[in-house]
Parts: C-alpha cells; structure tokens; sequence
C-alpha cells in the first residue's frame, strides 16, 4: 500500500521517475530517513525555476524525514551540462562564495532549521576541496566507465555542439555528492528535476562500484510547463527570482495572480501546501466562478507568505491595491518605480511644464488637441489624482521626491515622466 506521503506526492503531479517505487514506498513506511537535493550558486538567488525540488524536500520534513540541502560550493566553480546548449561561464572563487552564502539564506525561509527532524545545510566544496587530481582520477574515475557516461541524455546532447572536460567530470562531483553524504548523514534518497536523472543515477552506480550495497534511491520531478506550451518561470523581465532586490514581492505577487484558470490548480498543488480539499473546492470555483480568481488569490497568497514571509505579502498587496485604485500617493517612490518598471517611461523638459505640452512630449497623449481633449474627459490622472485643467502647469508637488511624476491615461496606461 502507498505511504500518505507518496500517495500526496502523486496526487501533486510531483514524482516523474523513481529507482525503485516499492523499495522507496518501503523506506517511508517503515523508518524516517534522510534525503537530500543540491543546487549550484550560480546566481546569487535561486528562481522559480528551483522551487519544486526543494519544496519537495520540505515536505518530507513535514512528514517527519531529515532534509539535507546541499548548496554547491564545489560544483558551482565546475558547472553542470544537463541539457544546456553551451559551456557555463566560469565563476570565481570569490563570486561563488559570495552566492553560496545569499542562497543559504533563502534557505532559512524554506526550511525548518530547529525542530527534532531539523534540516541540515551542507556545501559540497568542504569536501570536494580536499580531492586531488590523483585522488579523483584513481579514487573515482576508475569505478566510472567512459562508455557510460557518454550514455547520457545530458552528456549526449552536447557532444554534437561540444563539451569541455571539465563539465564532462561534473556528473562524476555529483556521484560524489551523494555518496558522501549516504556515508556521513545516512542520505538515502536524491531528489531533483528531470534534467538530474543522469546525475543521480551515476551517483548510485558510483555508490554500488565503491561501496557495493548502499540501500539509496532517487526520485525527480517533471519540468513544469505552462499549459500553453511556453516555458515556465520566465516573464518578459526575466526570470522570478526569489530575492526581493531581484523581483520585489509585488512583482512576485503578481506573477501568481496572473496565472491562468488552466494553470493554477496544478500550481497550487506543486508550489503550496494547500491541503487536497481545499484545493479540490478552489477547482470548482475555476470551473463555476472563474471571474472571482479565488484560486489565484489563494496561490499569491500563499507562495508571496512563504518566501517573502507576512511583511512581503502585505507590501504586495499594498501595492496591487494602489494600482487598482490609482491611489498611488499611498506608496513611496520605490515601491511606484518598482510597481512600475515595465511601463513606459519619458523624459521632458522641466520648463516646458505645461500638463498638455508634457502630455504629448512623454507620448501620453498623440496631440496637443488630443491630450486637451483627454484632459478634459477626465481620462489624465497625476499621481493618481484626475485632473481636468487643461492650463494646470507641472509643479514641484506633481513631482515625487521632487524626481518624476506618474501619469495615468485612461485606467491603465502608465507613464512615468522624468525632468531634465
């Protein structure tokens, strides 16, 4: 019979592939175990993009298992290959370090440090430091056959571009990884995405080859897609990183807000910890009553408060809030500038402050005669008051921070003016 976890795992659409499902099943039913996933610092913040595998491992912690979460000191100065087009840009040794320790603190969000099951945080270089050249190559690369590791997806999809060694040896770190820690923390299961099913498997033939029965398994998660085919993850800024300097808690609210009706009930499941009934009740709501988004609502919510924690989730809907209301005085100018980064934006004159004459020299309006006649439609808001003077001049106090002014034609396009 299925453990509840697994059983929760698969209702999530979270398991792809497993090594073995009954000696996995078993393990869960029969003892609490440590398991472990990694991730390289190759930014100084993880994205959207990273969650599911460690919010995987979190709720195993849940169910009372161990997390070992690996950050990738050592693998972050070599770069992994999997299914990339080309060779990673080398870090430094000090860039490296200095990712490491800002992803580690994102950690702390994540997981729960302190209870009898608390998770333990590791970086591979404090081992993989240690290897020499002759060590890696007898120690190791022995027990590796050539013929199976360029039987590889990962390796064999860039043989045709090119690979240099030192990513050819990546897969061999991993399997390094993890039998270091099924030796020094009694690791028993790896979790990644799809695109790390080489890497783990390696790690266990290296694990079998070397220590013969090592009683590990592996389990990765599939590549979340968006139900239009288009990747997920990615907006037209960039990526959805869980840093606040990177994307702010608004922007990161709005990306699950926005998700679409077919989208959002597999991301509730796989990005929350929304109990199954709930989340069964969010779907009738899709279905009957698409227009209330109660089930977005209940995805930015929850996902904002988990990452950004409850001060985040209350900055983001001050801000969304304001917006929709035009109130934007309510907000300070970083949160406006940052609110507002993708509208357009314009510099004027500083002495050419007529409103009609600033309306058409930023492009809010097409033409003097236009922008008169917006003006007097009510459609021209300052700041997110309307106003219908068609001789007001531009003042010091239309001025933020005596900087820019937030123009507003019609009820959402934007337009922040800057002054020279």
């Amino acid at each position: 019979m299925m453990t509840t976890l697994l059983e929760d795992l698969q209702y999530r659409g979270i398991v792809y592939q497993m090594t073995d499902e009954e000696e996995i099943n078993d393990m869960l039913e029969q003892e609490r175990i440590s398991l472990y996933c990694g991730a390289d610092p190759t930014a100084d913040s993880l994205h959207i993009g990273h969650l599911v595998p460690f919010l995987t491992l979190r709720r195993f912690q849940q169910y009372g298992h161990r997390p070992v979460v690996l950050i990738g000191g050592g693998t972050g100065m070599i770069g992994d290959p999997s299914f990339k087009a080309d060779e990673r840009k080398l870090l430094t040794e000090d860039e490296v370090d200095a990712n490491v320790e800002a992803i580690k603190r994102q950690m702390e969000n994540i997981f729960d440090f302190s209870d009898e099951n608390a998770a333990v945080l590791v970086n591979n270089k404090d081992w993989l430091k240690d290897i020499s050249l002759i060590s890696f190559l007898r120690d190791y690369g022995k027990h590796v056959g050539l013929n199976y590791m360029l039987s590889k997806d990962a390796i064999q999809s860039r043989l045709e571009t090119g690979i240099s060694y030192t990513e050819f040896t990546y897969t061999i770190l991993q399997a390094i990884d993890y039998g270091h820690l099924n030796k020094n923390f009694d690791v028993r299961i790896q979790i990644g995405g799809s695109d790390q099913w080489g890497n783990i498997t390696s790690g266990l033939e290296l694990m079998r080859r070397m220590y013969g029965t090592t009683n590990a398994e592996g389990l990765t998660i599939p590549l979340i897609t968006k139900a239009d085919g288009k990747k997920f993850g990615k907006t037209e800024s960039g990526n959805i990183w869980l840093d606040r300097k990177r994307t702010s808690p608004y922007e990161f609210y709005q990306f699950w807000l926005n998700q679409s009706d077919e989208d959002v009930i597999k991301f509730l499941k796989l990005f929350t910890f929304v109990e199954r009934e709930e989340i069964e009740e969010l779907a009738v709501s899709v279905a009957e009553e698409p227009h209330l988004r109660k089930a977005q609502k209940r995805l930015a919510d929850e996902i904002t408060e988990f990452i950004h924690g409850s001060e985040g989730l209350e900055e983001a809907k001050k801000v969304t809030e304001a917006l929709f209301s035009g109130d934007i005085k309510s907000l300070d100018a970083a949160q406006i500038k940052d609110a507002l980064k993708d509208a357009p934006s314009a510099e004027v004159d500083a002495e050419d402050n007529t409103l009609v004459n600033v309306l058409v020299n930023a492009q809010v309006s097409p033409s003097r005669r236009q922008a008169r006649e917006d003006i007097m439609n009510g459609a021209i808001y300052i700041n997110g008051e309307r106003m219908q003077d068609v001789n007001h001049e531009i003042t010091e106090e239309d001025k933020i921070n005596g900087d820019f002014t937030v123009f507003r034609r019609g009820k959402k396009k934007y337009t922040i003016v800057n002054y020279k």
